[in-house]
C-alpha cells in the first residue's frame, strides 16, 4: 500500500515536472530569440575623428587620497566591532592585537603599519 502512494507522489511530480517544462521551454526560446538582435558594424573613425574624442574625454588625472591611520581604523575595525580608544591599551598590547586583526580583516600591510601608528601614539602607558 505505501509503495503505491509513493509510486502516485513520484508520478504526479513528474508529471508536473514535465508539464512545466513543455510550457517555459518554448518561451525561453522565444526570449532567445528576441534578444539576439544583429548589431551594425560600427564604422571605423578617421584619426581626426579619434584625436578629437580621446582630447574631448581626457580628465586630468587625480591621485587618490591617503587616508590616515585613524580613518583606516574607524573604516576597517568598525566593521566587526565597537571603536576602541587607543588610550585602553599600551603600545606593546596594540601591537599584538594588530597583528592578529591584520589577518582577520585582510589588511594590506601599509594600512596595518598606518593604523599601528595612529593606535600606538596616543596610546596608554
Amino acid at each position: 500500500m505505501n509503495q503505491v502512494r509513493l509510486f502516485k507522489s513520484r508520478l504526479r511530480t513528474a508529471l508536473s515536472l514535465a508539464v512545466v517544462s513543455a510550457v517555459l521551454a518554448p518561451l525561453a526560446l522565444l526570449t532567445a530569440a528576441e534578444t539576439k538582435v544583429e548589431k551594425a558594424p560600427k564604422a571605423e573613425k578617421t584619426t581626426e575623428q579619434k584625436s578629437e574624442a580621446d582630447s574631448s574625454n581626457k580628465r586630468p588625472k587625480v591621485a587618490p587620497r591617503k587616508l590616515s591611520g585613524a580613518e583606516l581604523y574607524s573604516m576597517d575595525c568598525n566593521r566587526c566591532h565597537p571603536e576602541r580608544y587607543p588610550t585602553e591599551r599600551t603600545a606593546a598590547q596594540w601591537k599584538t592585537i594588530l597583528l592578529h586583526m591584520r589577518v582577520r580583516a585582510n589588511l594590506p600591510a601599509k594600512d596595518a603599519k598606518a593604523i599601528l601608528n595612529y593606535l600606538q601614539e596616543d596610546s596608554g602607558i
